[in-house]
């Protein structure tokens, strides 16, 4: 599979370590098509798909996630978007939480090969492990509806704690519809995919009331 190709085509050309991106994005892209084979990682399996839907849509919006010191990525699932950032992001630490041992197990192989020393995994669940991990930034690609997400980081956001979530075009109806006590939820970037795979929308929970 020419997931090599595939990123190098698609990819911002100011994006920092693009071209360490390009070499150990194959590499963790080449890892998750061996072990989709036993395991559900991602119904996402062709090399242009998986170049922009799982490499391209993590680091996007990088500029955001650059000042942080730590970040706690909540339900990794197959390492995004923690992986990806922690490439191209060597100077912020990243946790990877993931509650299905399993797939902990393989993130855990992941970081492991592609030597990220700016990378950890623990196998449980974000909002249980959120105190211990002492992150200034929680983020989550496809995890949970926000109010759902605000739920189950409640404390972390009353802390000062900030949620940085992908979610997709139609954001604005998600927000409306959650109950936001204390709590603004504020559109930072819309990007758009390439080759017509759709937009996305990188949106910040964060308290008002500390």
């Amino acid at each position: 599979m020419q997931f090599e190709d595939e990123l190098a085509r698609v990819l911002p050309q100011d994006l920092p370590h693009r071209d360490r991106l390009i070499s150990l994005g194959q590499k963790h892209l080449a890892m998750i098509s061996v072990a989709n084979e036993y395991m559900n990682l991602t119904r996402i399996v062709s090399p242009q798909e998986a170049a922009i839907k799982h490499i391209y849509d993590c680091v996007a919006p990088w500029r955001h996630f650059q000042s942080a010191t730590h970040v706690l990525d909540a339900g990794t699932g197959a390492g995004f978007p923690g992986i990806p950032l922690a490439i191209i992001l060597p100077q912020v630490r990243f946790t990877l939480a993931e509650s299905i041992g399993k797939k902990a197990r393989f993130v855990e192989s992941v970081v492991d090969a592609l030597e990220l020393p700016n990378a950890a995994v623990i196998a449980e669940r974000a909002e249980s492990a959120v105190a211990a991990q002492r992150a200034d930034i929680i983020t989550a690609r496809a995890v949970a509806p926000i109010d759902r997400l605000m739920t189950l980081f409640q404390l972390p956001l009353k802390t000062g704690i900030r949620l940085l979530l992908f979610k997709g075009p139609d954001v604005e109806g998600e927000i409306a519809g959650a109950k936001m006590d204390h709590v603004a939820g504020t559109v930072l970037w819309r990007y758009d995919l390439p080759d017509g795979f759709g937009s996305r929308t990188l949106v910040e929970l964060r308290s008002h009331k500390r």
